[in-house]
C-alpha cells in the first residue's frame, strides 16, 4: 500500500466533501493573491499526532507552502505549545483549516490512548496490536496514529493477511477444514500471504497445533482469560504466535502481559480514543 497515494485520494475527497462550490466565506472577503501564516495551537495534553500528514494536505493544496515546524509527530504536548506555523496564500490555508483539525485532533487523540498502553507495557515482551475496528475511509490515518503512539498496526484490511475468524471457521466447517481450504488458496494466489487462525478454547488450540505447523503463522487465543492463555502457550511452545484478543483494556492488559503472550489486541486503541483540542490562527 502506497501511503502517500492512499492520503492524496482521502484529502482530495474530504476537500470535496467540505469545499463543495466553492468556499464562499472565503471568496467573499479575502483577495485570492493574499499570503498569510497560522499557527497550530495546543490545548490539550497529550501525544501529538499528524503533523507529517498537516504538512502533506497544505502541500498538496498549494505546492509552494510551507510549514515551520517546532514540535513532531510522537512528542509529548502541552496546553499552550505551538506545533507549527503555516505559510501559504490566505485561500489555502482556510481551506485546509478544518480537514487538518480534524485529522490532527483525532490523530492525536488515537496516539495519546495508545501510548497509555504502550507505557503499560514496558519491559514486557507483549506489545499491543490495533484492529479493522475502524472509522470507514479514515483507517490508513487512524493506524498511522497508532504507529505514531507506539502500536503495532495489525493487518490493514482485508487483502493482506488470511484471518480465520469464528464466521469463516463455522460457514466452512471446522477449524481444521478451513486452515487446509486456505493454504491450499495461498499456495495458488499469493504464497507470501500469512494465515492466522481464531481459537475459542484450548481445545482449539491443541486441534491447531496438532495440525498447523508450516500453515498458520499465529494462533489467535480469542476472549481468553489470563489462566486460559498459561494453559495454552504450553501447548503452542513458540511454534506460533500468539495473540490475545477481547476484553483486554487498560485495567487488566498487565495481566495479560504477565503470561508472555506475544501480542494483545485492542480495538479500543481507535473507536474509544477521545479528539484532543487543537486551534489553528491567523499570526
Amino acid at each position: 500500500m502506497d501511503f502517500d497515494k492512499q492520503l492524496e485520494v482521502l484529502v482530495s475527497a474530504a476537500i470535496a466533501e467540505d469545499v463543495g462550490s466553492g468556499d464562499h466565506s472565503t471568496l467573499s472577503t479575502i483577495p485570492a493573491e493574499s499570503i498569510g501564516k497560522a499557527q497550530l495551537k495546543i490545548k490539550e495534553e497529550g501525544v501529538l499526532a499528524g503533523v507529517a500528514v498537516a504538512e502533506k494536505i497544505f502541500h498538496q493544496l498549494e505546492p509552494g507552502s510551507s510549514l515551520e515546524i517546532f514540535k513532531q509527530d510522537g512528542e509529548r504536548m502541552k496546553y499552550g505549545d505551538q506545533a507549527f506555523i503555516v505559510s501559504a496564500h490566505v485561500h489555502t490555508i482556510l481551506k485546509g483549516e478544518r480537514l487538518v483539525l480534524n485529522v490532527m485532533q483525532r490523530m492525536s487523540g488515537i496516539a495519546t490512548f495508545t501510548r497509555k498502553y504502550t507505557d503499560k507495557l514496558k519491559g514486557y515482551h507483549t506489545r499491543v496490536l490495533d484492529t479493522r475496528k475502524t472509522t470507514p475511509n479514515f483507517r490508513l490515518l487512524e493506524k498511522e496514529a497508532v504507529r505514531i503512539g507506539g502500536g503495532i498496526n495489525h493487518r490493514f484490511g482485508l487483502f493482506d493477511m488470511i484471518m480465520l475468524k469464528d464466521n469463516h471457521i463455522d460457514f466452512c466447517g471446522g477449524i481444521e477444514k478451513a486452515i487446509e481450504r486456505s493454504y491450499e488458496y495461498v499456495q495458488h494466489v499469493n504464497p507470501g500471504l500469512k494465515i492466522e487462525v481464531e481459537t475459542r478454547s484450548v481445545d482449539d488450540v491443541k486441534r491447531v497445533v496438532a495440525m498447523a505447523k508450516g500453515k498458520v503463522f499465529r494462533i489467535m487465543l480469542d476472549n481468553f482469560t489470563p489462566d486460559m492463555i498459561r494453559e495454552a502457550l504450553p501447548l503452542i511452545n513458540g511454534e506460533f504466535e500468539t495473540e490475545a484478543s477481547g476484553g483486554i483494556n487498560l485495567d487488566n492488559v498487565i495481566e495479560y502481559a504477565e503470561t508472555g503472550v506475544d501480542y494483545v489486541s485492542v480495538g479500543a486503541l481507535i473507536h474509544q480514543a477521545r479528539s484532543l483540542d487543537l486551534s489553528l490562527k491567523a499570526v
